[in-house]
C-alpha cells in the first residue's frame, strides 16, 4: 500500500511547525511499512485529484492567506473538492481552515472567498479584538476522545448546517469563543484551530485520517497498532497544563 499526502501551499501556510502534521503522518505510515509520496503543491501548482489521498494545507498569517486564496480557488479548487467528493481526506489548520469556508473577513482589507469546502465563515471582529490564543482541549464529537492543542487565532469561525464540528471545547475558546464548539468536519473535511502541531500530539486522529486515505484505493484498512505510551503521557501532561492554565 501507498499513502499518496499532497501538501498545500508549504513555503506560506506553515505557521507554529504545521509541518509537523505531515511528518507525523509520513512516520506512522512507514512505521508499519506503508510506502508513502508526498508532493509539495505551491502557488500556481495544478493537483491531480486521482493522484493524492490526503490533502494538507497549513495555517499563516492574513499576507499569506491573500496570497493563497485565490490560487485555491482558480487553481486547485476544483481538483479538491473533486478529491473530497470521492473519499480523499483532506485536513486544514487555522488559515487553512479558514480558507476551506465561504469567506473570511480579515481585521483590515477587503474579503478573501473561500473555497466553500466547509459550510462555515470567519469574521475577524477588527483590530483592537483580543486574539484567542492559549492551550485547547477538546471532546472529539464522535469518538469522545480528548484532543489537546495550542490555539492562536482572531478570526471567528462561525458554522453552518451543513458542517458539524470537530469537538466540544473542554479548555479554551474554539470556533468563536463563544458556542463551544471546536473545528468542522464534512465527509473526510477537517478544519480545526489546533496548531502545535495537532497530529504528533494526538496520534489516535493520526491513525484515523490514515486508515481513511488509504481506504479511498484499497478499501476498509486495519493499521497495525503502535506503542504510543510515550505520546500519550505528552498529552495528559499538556491536557494538565491547560487546565490549569
Amino acid at each position: 500500500m501507498e499513502l499518496r499526502i499532497c501538501h498545500l501551499y508549504p513555503d506560506l501556510l506553515n505557521l507554529y511547525g504545521d509541518r509537523g502534521n505531515v511528518a507525523t503522518l509520513v512516520a506512522r505510515a512507514r512505521w508499519r511499512g506503508i510506502q508513502v509520496r508526498v508532493v509539495e503543491a505551491r502557488l500556481g501548482d495544478a493537483v491531480d485529484p486521482e493522484a493524492h489521498d490526503l490533502f494538507f494545507i497549513g495555517g499563516g498569517e492574513d499576507r499569506q492567506q491573500r496570497l493563497a486564496a485565490p490560487d485555491l480557488r482558480r487553481v486547485k479548487g476544483d481538483a479538491v473538492r473533486a478529491a473530497a467528493a470521492d473519499g480523499a481526506v483532506v485536513l486544514a489548520v487555522c488559515g487553512g481552515y479558514q480558507l476551506l469556508g465561504h469567506f473570511y473577513r480579515p481585521a483590515e482589507g477587503p474579503d478573501l472567498e473561500g473555497l466553500g469546502l466547509l459550510d462555515l465563515h470567519t469574521v475577524h471582529p477588527g483590530p483592537g479584538a483580543r486574539r484567542l490564543i492559549g492551550n485547547v482541549v477538546i471532546r472529539e464529537r464522535t469518538s469522545g476522545v480528548r484532543l489537546v492543542g495550542f490555539e492562536n487565532h482572531g478570526g471567528r469561525t462561525y458554522l453552518g448546517p451543513q458542517v458539524h464540528p470537530l469537538g466540544e471545547v473542554l479548555v479554551g475558546f474554539g470556533n468563536n469563543g463563544t458556542d463551544r464548539t471546536e473545528g468542522a468536519v464534512w465527509r473526510r473535511v477537517y478544519g480545526t484551530y489546533l496548531h502545535g502541531p495537532l497530529l504528533p500530539k494526538n496520534p489516535w486522529l493520526a491513525d484515523l485520517l490514515i486508515a481513511q486515505a488509504l481506504e479511498r484505493r484499497y478499501g476498509a484498512v486495519t493499521l497495525a497498532p503502535l506503542s504510543d505510551e510515550e505520546e500519550h503521557r505528552a498529552a495528559e501532561v499538556a491536557a494538565a497544563r491547560a487546565r490549569t492554565g
